[in-house]
């Protein structure tokens, strides 16, 4: 069977049909305004402890929540603020909310003076009404500001949203080096041990969790705006009961054996970073289960990939948002066995040494990926092996 590097399932959560509570109808036909099954209150408040919210909702989408929180926030006339490195589908939603008269801002990624400095000469125009950033950031490997980035968002009387659709069930309380993802799976809240007025949290549960799902969770204000001025709540259902159920079993499985897996996980990347580190390979920093060389890219990467995939290893080829051309990923998972492991890292060092020398010129052009996949970031560089 091939050796697969191209799943984000990262704790292998499956959530097969005889693993789930039954379920009397798959969906109820109403909108979520109209009310939603108990499922998804009991999903929700699970989720909010969790997550170490005051409260939370559900959805079938991030875009769904990112629609609906930029509506609803950004009004008329205020200012949305977006780090420069902040994942896509969280800008479409802001990009709503300027059609409806907001303004945008993007400003330098994890630039917490530039951020003041840009606030402070456009609040004269329009009062600021949300700083959106991820929990980790996907493009340059490193961990946003995020305590600073709450604090200035409270002294504007705004939210800061975030997309922690990576980290949500792989961090989580307390990091160190026994445990570097931290415990309980809580996500960058958790991992950074914020709460209170102004936090709002957007996640998908399709990585760690493994459930085709979303989660707004944070500040109760801001949710209790969400839950009743939210659009999509008015035309489109909730998630269907069967993903309510992968949903609770996730969460059981999460409180039963999360720990053990995300420290099994630990083990993996570990295991497959430590001999191609030893052969000079420059990966990215960090333990995240996302790992991506850092060169060589374009048509070299895709030289790679296709080296790989003669030897039965499927890998992605993502593009480097900063660069536009092609770089090799892994995405491991705690499923990952020891000699999936060591094959796809074997392999991998043997092609590149004999990866060939000025053969390849990464031209804007020659290397873009046709994959694009949301390559995610690590802790810090000392945890990096």
């Amino acid at each position: 069977m091939p050796s697969d590097f191209t799943s984000s399932l990262y704790l292998g959560l499956r959530h097969e049909r005889d693993s789930l509570a039954p379920w009397a109808q798959l969906t109820t036909g109403r909108p979520a305004v109209l009310g939603e099954p108990q499922r998804a209150a009991d999903v929700a408040g699970a989720m909010a402890r969790l997550i170490g919210a005051d409260d939370a909702l559900v959805s079938g989408s991030t875009l769904h929540l990112a629609r609906d929180i930029f509506v609803s926030l950004g009004g008329p006339g205020t200012a949305v603020y977006i780090d420069a490195h902040a994942y896509p589908i969280l800008r479409w939603g802001a990009e709503w909310a300027a059609l409806r008269g907001a303004r945008l801002q993007v400003t330098p990624a994890h630039d917490v003076a530039q951020l003041k400095a840009t606030m402070t000469e456009g609040a004269v125009r329009s009062p600021v009404s949300a700083i959106v950033t991820d929990g980790y950031c996907a493009v340059c490997g490193r961990v946003p500001p995020l305590a600073a980035y709450l604090e200035v968002a409270r002294q504007h009387g705004a939210a800061l949203v975030v997309d922690d659709t990576q980290a949500l069930g792989i961090l989580g309380d307390r990091p160190g080096s026994e445990a570097p993802y931290g415990t309980g799976g809580g996500g960058s809240a958790r991992y950074h041990a914020l709460s209170g007025p102004g936090l709002l949290v957007v996640a998908s549960l399709a990585k760690g969790f493994g459930v085709p799902m979303a989660i707004a969770a944070g500040d109760r204000a801001l949710v209790a705006k969400l839950r009743a001025d939210g659009e999509t709540r008015y035309h489109c259902s909730p998630p269907s009961l069967a993903t309510l159920g992968a949903a609770s079993h996730a969460l059981a499985v999460n409180r039963a054996s999360g720990d053990p897996l995300r420290g099994r996980l630990v083990a993996i990347v570990r295991q497959f970073r430590r001999p191609l580190l030893a052969a000079g390979a420059r990966l990215v920093p960090g333990l995240f289960p996302i790992q991506w060389l850092r060169a060589p890219q374009g048509r070299a990467a895709a030289h790679l990939s296709e080296q790989l995939r003669t030897k039965g290893i499927r890998v992605l080829l993502t593009a480097d948002r900063s660069t536009g051309l092609a770089r090799l990923t892994f995405l491991l998972t705690a499923r990952h066995t020891t000699h999936d492991i060591d094959t796809a890292a074997s392999t991998l060092t043997h092609a590149l040494a004999h990866l060939p020398r000025g053969g390849f010129h990464d031209d804007p052009t020659g290397g873009r990926t046709i994959t694009r996949h949301r390559a995610h970031p690590q802790r810090r560089s000392s945890e990096s092996r």
